[in-house]
């Protein structure tokens, strides 16, 4: 089968690419760079065949729809499509060619969780435009399945991350290595109100592995949504215990109204924990399981000692 793979050099065309190519795919990759961002180029990606291209800018200036008629394939993963426009043009390009069109959503298409583990069936409710945005091409590529048989796959991915990507870290933002380095060394670290909203990490690969196990398996995966996350969330607490635990020590930590902790972790980092809580996702596996066969690789333990190793064996973290 021939897989065309577009945004295949990021944090999950990074794993998922390898994985197509093993299983003896044909791989065509659409980046804006012909080499993987997270992943080491010499195993295997001397196989793909690429094509350079700038999806935003031939969006912009029109380009775009022409050169995906140009292109042939059994099969569609398209990673970086974020607006309902960008899918439709993709499913006019693609329509009756392809026996298969995968697209990467986010669990925030979800909104927040009001039952927890959240069910793939369970009512879309999403707070942010970027999860607004994704549940509405969700329903668009669904409800072309039920209507016209277009042979419509979603995957909707937790918080992704991967040797090379950091994770969101243990207090919910994106803060760099700063709050690693502070549980590191037995330094304070503020949690929102009681530390106990959750994270649900998911490592790129197990997200491949979704899109994968999709592809082969259609009867299964055709018309339906799967979400890919770790096995289980973890509290911001339990991720804070995590990381210190790596380093031999108990999390030194204090707690704040989340309305205070702006004040302590500026702006910038408030507005990504203050998501994060209000969303407290936990998603379930089951259905990936059941119609799959999809088993998570990683917990989110096992991401964050991951990442910390690489991060300690290549300096980034200097304690």
């Amino acid at each position: 089968m021939k897989v065309l793979v577009i945004g295949g050099t990021g944090h999950i065309g990074s794993y998922l690419v390898p994985r197509l190519l093993g299983d003896g795919h044909e791989v065509c990759v659409v980046a804006r760079n012909p080499h993987p961002q997270y992943a080491e180029a010499r195993l295997g990606w001397e196989a793909v065949e690429w094509v350079k291209a700038d999806r935003r800018q031939e969006e912009a200036d029109g380009s775009w729809p022409g050169r995906m008629a140009q292109l042939e394939a059994d099969a569609v993963i398209d990673l970086i499509a974020f607006t309902p426009e960008q899918n439709r043009a993709m499913m006019e390009a693609f329509q009756g060619r392809i026996s298969h069109f995968l697209h990467c959503g986010t669990i925030w298409a979800y909104g927040p969780t009001e039952r927890a583990p959240y069910e793939e069936h369970f009512p879309r409710r999403p707070t942010t435009q970027y999860g607004i945005d994704k549940a509405e091409i969700e329903a668009d590529l669904l409800a072309a399945w039920r209507h016209e048989g277009f042979p419509a796959t979603v995957v909707h991915p937790g918080h992704i991350s991967g040797r090379r990507w950091l994770p969101i870290d243990p207090q919910g933002s994106r803060h760099g290595t700063e709050v690693y380095g502070k549980l590191a060394t037995g330094q304070v670290v503020h949690l929102p109100d009681t530390g106990l909203a959750t994270l649900h990490h998911v490592h790129g690969d197990d997200v491949a592995q979704v899109f994968h196990r999709a592809l082969q398996r259609p009867e299964r995966s055709l018309g339906e949504s799967f979400s890919a996350v770790a096995p289980y969330a973890l509290s911001l607490l339990g991720c804070c215990r995590c990381v210190a635990g790596l380093f031999g020590r108990e999390p030194e930590l204090a707690y704040l109204p989340l309305s205070e902790l702006r004040s302590v972790v500026g702006n910038e980092s408030f507005d990504v924990i203050e998501s994060h809580v209000v969303h407290s996702p936990c998603s379930s596996v089951v259905k990936g399981e059941h119609l799959l066969g999809y088993v998570p690789r990683y917990t989110t333990e096992q991401i964050y000692a991951e990442c910390l190793e690489y991060l300690l064996e290549t300096g980034e973290l200097a304690l």
